[in-house]
């Protein structure tokens, strides 16, 4: 779909900056933006996924974690521990500066402050914070064009994977992206959960001046890749907010909770 202009992998490791991508999109501050508009969304989204209890239990997997921890702020209530994966070196370096408390790492407590609130108790966005650190036992590279994603690191099969703004960014085309989740199915256990987040019809993002081409997919798309991919979709929702005209082309997000089937084949 769009091969001729599609960023190489070798350009997200050489211009890739977490630090603007986090001031451009995640600052959440008191101004009511598009892009706060979209994070509360999706926060509240997966608090009610994950406060339901029924999406839960020892090992969630996080695939393109980018430098980001919002996404796991509501899960990690209800694992036992978090495995944390990213393509690029500079965002794994981000997410261990936050988890080792560097002093320049990027600001998440308004952010955590909000989930608390949530949650019934926005005072108790400390103790989240760590708990957060707490559950996170690996930071890993993971590529999920591979048929391995976490290359040779092995780990037991997950009850959940959640990825968030990552495929339409990594594949290059339709038949990528399928056999990209594909590849993720492999990673979870039957019978587990598939938390996935991502834009609709996005041909491209920008971070400051550097602008990074998506992969554009239609519900239908992504419900035939799912499907292809050996899951049952149990929720499909339709995001209507966009990212800013300056910031984004897109027609809103969408949030989709699968199940791995049981039989699932040719993964």
């Amino acid at each position: 779909m769009m091969e001729s202009n599609f960023t190489a992998k070798d350009v997200y490791l050489s211009h890739f900056n977490p630090q603007t991508y986090l001031e451009k999109y995640y600052s959440f501050g008191p101004s009511p933006s598009a892009e706060n508009q979209v994070l509360m969304h999706i926060l509240r989204r997966l608090f009610m996924t994950f406060s339901s209890g029924r999406v839960k239990g020892d090992l969630l997997i996080d695939i393109g974690t980018g430098p980001t921890i919002y996404q796991l702020l509501s899960a990690c209530e209800f694992f036992k521990e978090i495995v944390v994966t990213d393509y690029t070196d500079q965002n794994l370096k981000e997410l261990n500066s936050w988890l080792k408390k560097d002093l320049e790492a990027f600001d998440w407590s308004p952010v955590v402050k909000y989930v608390c609130e949530l949650e019934g108790d926005r005072e108790k966005w400390a103790e989240k914070e760590e708990r957060l650190r707490q559950k996170v036992k690996q930071v890993l590279k993971c590529d999920v064009t591979q048929s391995h994603p976490l290359g040779p690191v092995s780990l037991p099969p997950a009850d959940c994977l959640l990825t968030a703004l990552c495929l339409d960014a990594a594949c290059e085309d339709l038949p990528t992206y399928q056999q990209a989740l594909k590849n993720l199915s492999s990673l979870l256990k039957p019978g587990g959960f598939l938390v996935f987040i991502d834009a609709l019809k996005s041909s491209y993002y920008m971070i400051g001046d550097q602008r990074f081409p998506s992969l554009s997919l239609t519900q239908e798309a992504v419900e035939d890749a799912v499907g292809k991919a050996g899951f049952r979709i149990q929720e499909f929702e339709i995001i209507p907010q966009s990212y800013s005209r300056s910031r984004a082309e897109n027609e809103g997000l969408f949030y989709l909770v699968g199940q791995k089937l049981n039989n699932s084949v040719g993964l």
